[in-house]
């Protein structure tokens, strides 16, 4: 029978072996494990992770250069080349899109805009859409008989 006097908590409830800052009782003493002193033992201490100790931290000791374009837009590229690889291992035929290329293993992003380059050769006649197309790949997908859709 349970008692008041004899009641404990339920099994897997409580994790914690010893009560840290509960007195002299605990073992743990006046410090309560926190040592003397020092910014750690004060109560409300968040250190944040990047704080180097008042050293001067890391990223303002490193240089900075450059300059980054916020409205620069990345491609993920294929080439013709490419393309009449696909071909000849009968991966691809008639129209060929980012959806396409994406489903076959060509392309690893679907968000990134698809851009056809111009190296290597294109025999097979192809609707070819992108959303963009340099100059040679415009011309030796046309020379093909096939036709380059933009999308952009």
């Amino acid at each position: 029978m349970k008692h008041i006097g004899n009641l404990s908590h339920a099994e897997g409830a409580t994790h914690k072996k010893k009560r840290i800052g509960r007195g002299p009782g605990s073992g743990h003493g006046g410090t309560s494990t926190r040592g003397h002193k020092g910014q750690k033992s004060r109560s409300g201490a968040k250190i944040p992770r990047y704080f180097e100790g008042g050293q001067m931290p890391l990223n303002r000791r490193l240089p900075k250069f450059g300059f980054t374009n916020l409205f620069r837009i990345e491609y993920q590229t294929v080439n013709v080349g490419r393309l009449q690889e696909l071909v000849d291992e009968k991966r691809i035929e008639g129209k060929v899109d980012l959806d396409t290329l994406y489903q076959i293993g060509v392309l690893s992003k679907k968000r990134l805009p698809l851009k056809i380059l111009g190296n290597g050769d294109l025999n097979a006649k192809l609707e070819v859409v992108a959303d963009h197309f340099s100059e040679s790949a415009k011309q030796k997908i046309e020379s093909a008989g096939g036709t380059a859709v933009s999308n952009g």
